[in-house]
């Protein structure tokens, strides 16, 4: 087992990632790389990095997932569109996979998911 994790994703504009991450999601930057990234806290050992895009890189949002695990999704939506941010599916279950979950998209187009494994198997914390 790995003792941390780090997702990074590339972005077309730092300013306004940076206050999607920030204020919508509530993260706190806890590394701002001269290069270009600022690393955020998802969890204890968890991180997302959000990186300039620069020549020969750029925002590849197909694909990709970004899956934050939470208890309360209902409260996550409500806080989302209290801040005026659009869900793209609403909170609802999804008995194939035994979730409860919600979408929305990052300034960028990363397609954001937060839910509750609703699996009693799932190792919580």
């Amino acid at each position: 087992m790995f003792d941390q994790q780090v997702t990074f994703l590339y972005t077309a504009d730092m300013a306004r990632a940076r206050a999607f991450y920030e204020e919508a999601l509530g993260l706190d930057c806890v590394l701002v790389q001269e290069g270009g990234c600022r690393i955020y806290r998802t969890a204890p050992s968890a991180y997302l990095g959000l990186c300039t895009a620069r020549e020969g890189r750029a925002a590849h949002p197909d694909g990709v997932i970004l899956c934050l695990v939470v208890d309360d999704v209902d409260g996550w939506a409500a806080r989302l569109e209290a801040k005026g941010i659009a869900l793209e599916k609403a909170p609802q279950a999804n008995p194939a996979f035994d979730i409860y979950h919600l979408f929305l998209r990052d300034p960028d187009g990363y397609l954001i998911e937060i839910q509750r494994f609703e699996d009693p198997a799932w190792p919580w914390g």
